[in-house]
């Protein structure tokens, strides 16, 4: 063992020495820390270690600054009554036409979209507008942006505005760039498009210059709901005071959910986008802001930091932590309220408590090092302990045993009474001669060396694990206790609990790490040389999810989901074999086995007297593929069921690679009698660009929409407008996830046409669906 160690006397059974002492006192005069960890801090900020951090933080400092927007720059929504008032999408380009004359004779300063008009419409209403844009006499800036050509692509398609538009107007980027979070925060100032540098929106009525890709942040202290607002159809019907609008910036998009242009920002959650680059223009307007990083507030943590180092008691240096917090907090607030100017706090914030701590470590010369490396409910060392006990070894291995439910243990017995069956445990693995030192983990798990060679670890914990089944008494009650054991190399406690956690989930008694990560590499090796072998074998089943048609108070369709029932792995999850099929392109050969599957027992139940629908997924990558949609015919027509009991379900976050191939394809399932659905409707971004190019019947709302619907405003508004949309448009909707009888009625009052979700029922075999059918009092489940 080395000779300089921190344990103590005190510390019984340790029999070591201590130094603890010396440590303390000179983590006393620790002044010399303080450049060592200022230039830590200033490190993780640089590195971006604390990004997430710091914008949390911002998010705080703009709440103390909220302000008002300028009421220089008003927003023209395309709103629900303007949908309703027009009554047609897209809407026709005359209707744009009326609303920049009526500006323009109001003597805005500029007018600026947000609206595509890349593509041509009606050319009578496309000169309208091209009449209306070179009246307005450069007043307006129509919207440009650029796009990848496909998911997998590097190469950027450019949309630009008509040429017949370009002539009389500027271009300004309406890109949107949210983080890795999905959150937007900043902006860029510009971005190519066609070659040319263009400006943002934000950018654009600003009046802002800059570097093409170059950002800033957004002033998210300014009122979202301050900026000055008109509804499109009333400006274009000339229902305003135009005193009201003269000399102001005007910027047009839509704001109606079922638009689909909506982001994520702090503190305001989901916004329409134009309200986004309204905020961003908005920033602008008070200059551009100015980002000064973390140096200059750790050089003044620096200066505080040398009074308050010499505190003399704890409560001074937990005072002068937090006035020096607040001092950083306060110099941020002014900077940005009186500057514009933005500084990283972070850093300096966690320099600020880890020097204080470090202070009031030096100041508690009296806590004992027992309580740090010692459990306090048990009294069993630690992982403290264990790590200080094993920083050198390379002998033995390192067995963690989990205490399988012990959450229900310590609810029936109480924290305190759960505490002594462990302690009843570690006492026992210690009588067996298992490990000479139990250790504790956490309330779960127990941690120790076996001095034991590989071969002989099963059997040494098969006798243990029979031994540590008789029942441990607590207060005169007898209780069983079952564990899971995870076995790694000496000293390496994190992968042994890793691999009991593993063990846990597996059924297994026991897991070693590494030997657990080999066969899951190997397994995802071997999986899909496997899958071909599983279909023709018999292990790939089909099974159904039924669906409630909420009018009928009926089940008369299903979703088909795949399993595999792998005879050594066991079931696989569809999650982990159909990506890695997709990848493989495997994808037709699993899809087809499916079609084919319904397509039998659709014919089968026919035949008995059951009529019902059933939907699978079609993966995006087989809308591009001619040589599946020959199959797929093939297969559909030599069916003895008509092709209309078949749904094809496409996913609307799915990338779809060749978009005029694909819709060609569609069209041609359509044209079979196949009913085309839009799945988990509502995640992507496409929204009404499915609906306009694809001859969809069916809406799917996704679950994460609709479970929480019936008690959630947003949800409830976004799922009662997505069935009105669906319904106007002709379409039935599926709602999905549904788990309560609350979420039910709701979709009943609403007019949704069907539900689906555990509360209908789970997948289940064909067979299972078919008894199910024939149970009349589940019919009106």
């Amino acid at each position: 063992m080395p000779k300089n160690t921190f344990l103590t006397k005190k510390s019984k059974g340790w029999g070591r020495t201590s130094s603890l002492s010396p440590l303390l006192a000179f983590g006393r005069k620790f002044g010399i820390y303080l450049p060592i960890i200022i230039v830590l801090a200033l490190a993780l900020a640089a590195g971006g270690s604390l990004r997430s951090q710091e914008l949390s933080l911002r998010e705080v400092l703009f709440a103390l600054s909220e302000r008002p927007a300028s009421g220089n720059l008003h927003i023209v929504e395309m709103d629900a009554a303007s949908i309703a008032a027009i009554g047609q999408w897209p809407w026709p380009r005359k209707e744009h036409a009326r609303i920049v004359d009526q500006l323009a004779q109001a003597g805005v300063r500029s007018v600026v979209f947000d609206v595509d008009f890349s593509a041509a419409s009606n050319p009578t209403d496309d000169a309208v507008f091209a009449a209306s844009l070179e009246a307005a006499e450069g007043r307006v800036a129509l919207p440009t942006f650029a796009q990848r050509a496909s998911h997998n692509s590097a190469q950027l398609i450019d949309s630009l505005p008509l040429e017949t538009f370009r002539e009389h107007v500027g271009l300004a980027s309406v890109l949107v760039a949210p983080g890795k979070d999905g959150v937007v925060r900043s902006m860029p100032f510009a971005t190519m498009t066609a070659g040319v540098p263009r400006p943002t929106l934000s950018a654009f009525i600003a009046g802002e210059a800059g570097i093409a890709n170059a950002s800033f942040p957004i002033d998210f202290s300014v009122d979202p709901a301050s900026i000055p607002r008109h509804s499109f159809i009333a400006i274009a019907g000339g229902e305003f005071e135009a005193a009201d609008l003269r000399g102001k910036d005007v910027l047009i998009g839509a704001t109606a959910i079922e638009m689909g242009d909506r982001y994520v920002v702090p503190r305001y959650g989901v916004v329409p986008g134009v309200v986004v680059q309204a905020m961003a223009a908005e920033t602008l307007a008070l200059g551009v802001p100015q980002e000064l990083g973390a140096f200059l507030p750790l050089v003044m943590v620096a200066l505080m930091s040398l009074l308050a180092l010499r505190a003399q008691s704890v409560g001074r240096a937990v005072f002068g932590g937090f006035a020096q917090i607040g001092i950083i907090f306060v110099l941020a607030w002014g900077l940005w309220t009186g500057s514009h100017w933005l500084i990283d706090i972070a850093s300096s914030l966690i320099a600020i408590v880890v020097l204080t701590a470090y202070r009031i470590i030096g100041l508690q010369r009296s806590e004992r090092l027992h309580k740090v490396r010692h459990d306090a409910a048990t009294g069993l060392p630690n992982l403290h302990a264990f790590r200080f006990d094993h920083s050198e070894a390379k002998q033995g291995l390192t067995v963690a045993a989990r205490i399988d439910g012990y959450d229900s243990l310590a609810s029936v017995l109480g924290r305190k009474n759960a505490s002594f069956a462990v302690n009843a445990l570690a006492d026992r693995i210690r009588a067996m001669g298992a490990g000479e030192r139990v250790y504790i983990a956490d309330d779960r798990m127990l941690v120790w060396t076996m001095k034991s060679e590989s071969f002989e670890i099963e059997a040494k914990l098969v006798k243990l694990s029979n031994a540590l089944r008789k029942p441990v008494e607590i207060n005169g009650r007898d209780v069983d206790i079952e564990l899971t054991f995870g076995v790694a190399d000496a000293g390496n406690e994190t992968d042994a609990a890793f691999a009991a956690s593993q063990a846990r989930r597996e059924g297994s008694l026991w897991r070693r790490h590494a030997e657990s990560e080999r066969v899951a590499v190997e397994e995802q090796m071997s999986l899909m040389s496997e899958l071909e072998t599983g279909l023709e074998k018999g292990e790939i089943e089909v099974f159904y999810q039924p669906k409630l048609h909420l009018g009928q108070s009926r089940i008369s369709s299903a979703e088909a989901l795949v399993r595999w029932n792998h005879p050594e792995r066991g079931m696989i999850r569809p999650d982990r074999f159909i990506p890695m099929a997709e990848r493989s392109d495997r994808i037709a050969d699993l899809t087809l086995f499916v079609l084919n599957a319904v397509v039998a027992d659709l014919t089968l139940w026919r035949a008995r007297g059951i009529e019902l629908r059933a939907a699978l997924n079609i993966s995006a990558r087989l809308l591009n593929s001619l040589e599946f949609l020959q199959q797929a015919e093939e297969l559909v027509k030599a069916a003895e069921i008509p092709a209309s009991q078949l749904i094809f379900e496409i996913t609307e976050s799915a990338a779809i690679h060749d978009a005029q191939q694909a819709l060609l394809v569609v069209k041609r399932y359509r044209d079979l009698g196949i009913s085309i659905s839009i799945d988990d409707y509502g995640t992507g971004q496409s929204t009404l660009s499915y609906l306009q190019t694809l001859p969809v019947n069916e809406l799917k709302i996704d679950r994460s929409f609709v479970q929480n619907a019936h008690k959630q405003g947003g949800d409830a508004l976004l799922v009662r407008s997505t069935v009105t949309l669906a319904h106007e448009l002709g379409l039935e909707v599926v709602a999905e996830g549904v788990e309560e009888e609350a979420c039910l009625a709701f979709l009943k009052d609403i007019g949704c046409d069907y539900a689906q979700g555990y509360l209908i029922g789970k997948p289940m075999p064909a067979a299972d669906l078919e008894a199910l059918m024939k149970e009349p009092a589940r019919l009106a489940a």
